[in-house]
Order: C-alpha cells, then structure tokens, then sequence
C-alpha cells in the first residue's frame, strides 16, 4: 500500500458507526475506507453514493450489480476490489461459476443475455480505447428502461472510481472470497 491508514481513534467522530458497520458486516475495518477517511467529507460523500448505488430496492438486479462491480474492478487491476466484489457476487449467486467465468464472460454460457448486454456496455464505458456505439444503446433500451439505464452508467462510473482510487493505491485484497482454497484473484490461500 502507498498510504498509510490512520488508528481509529484519529478518525473523527462522525466516521466511526461507517467503520463499525464494516466491522460488523465484513468482520474487519475495509483498508479503502480507512483511506478516503483521511478526508471525512470526501468518504461520506463516497459512503452516500454507494449506499444509493446499493440499495435493496434498485431496479438493477443484485446479481448483475455485483457482475458489474467485479468486471470493471479487473479492468482496472484493482485486487481489493475484485476480492470484496466477488465474496458479494458469490453471495447474491450462490455459486462462483459467475466468478470464475468473467474473464471470459462472452464466450461462456454462465450469463443470461441481460448480465452479457450491462458487460457489454461496462467495458465500452471502462476501457479507455471503447466508446459506446448507438447499437449497443439500441440494444440496452430495449432491455432496460432510460432510468434503469442511468443506474446502470452510475454503478460503472462509480466502480471506476473506487477501483481506480484502490489501485492507484497498491490495496491489497483483504482475503473475503475464497473459492476451492483460493482467493478471487487466483492466489493459493
């Protein structure tokens, strides 16, 4: 990691309940948080962004949420992100086939045409060499309604800017997918 991370008790008050929900639902402090808590307006408007992002009652499915966050965070070679995104997918599926098929999600027959159309356009949006073409718009409005559409392009942007925020970073994965003994991103745990 290129930063460090302050001790808790450094952080200011109104931080501390995000940090104790994390404890609470991940079992440790998420390093990322500890480092965009260095500016505590900055994490509480990241923290709020999220929260809308990933709330129940979004019209995106929470499978296709997760199989979104996880792609994008491989783009950016982000491990942190790649290793909480997948433990989430691995979660809301039930099984890591979803997982270990997404480097190669177009040539497997693991995602429904919905999941394989908001890869699709996660990658356009993603990698800086893309553009999204009107077909492939054509094509998500005739999956997703224009709002559904807008929630979408919000979730990609935002896991552009949290894996590009970790990776710039050097985050280490914190180990929360293991998948036959090993971590999301290959390594023997």
């Amino acid at each position: 990691m290129r930063l460090s991370v302050k001790p808790l008790s450094e952080y200011p008050f109104f931080l501390r309940p995000f940090f104790w929900n994390q404890r609470r639902k991940y079992g440790e402090v998420l390093i990322p948080g500890l480092l965009w808590g260095r500016v505590p307006m900055l994490f509480t408007a990241v923290a709020i962004l999220y929260g809308v992002l990933d709330r129940r009652r979004s019209p995106l499915d929470p499978v296709l949420r997760s199989l979104v966050t996880v792609r994008v965070s491989q783009i950016n070679w982000c491990a942190f992100c790649v290793d909480i995104n997948s433990a989430t997918l691995l979660d809301r599926s039930g099984s890591p086939d979803k997982i270990t098929h997404l480097n190669h999600w177009q040539d497997s027959e693991k995602y429904t045409p919905q999941e394989r159309l908001a890869l699709e356009y996660a990658e356009a949006v993603t990698y800086s060499d893309q553009q999204v073409s009107e077909d492939l718009m054509t094509r998500l409005s005739s999956q997703f309604d224009q709002d559904t559409i807008v929630e979408l392009t919000g979730l990609i942007a935002f896991q552009n800017l949290s894996s590009k925020f970790n990776s710039a970073l050097d985050v280490a994965p914190q180990g929360f997918c293991q998948i036959d003994g090993r971590t999301s991103n290959g390594t023997q745990h």
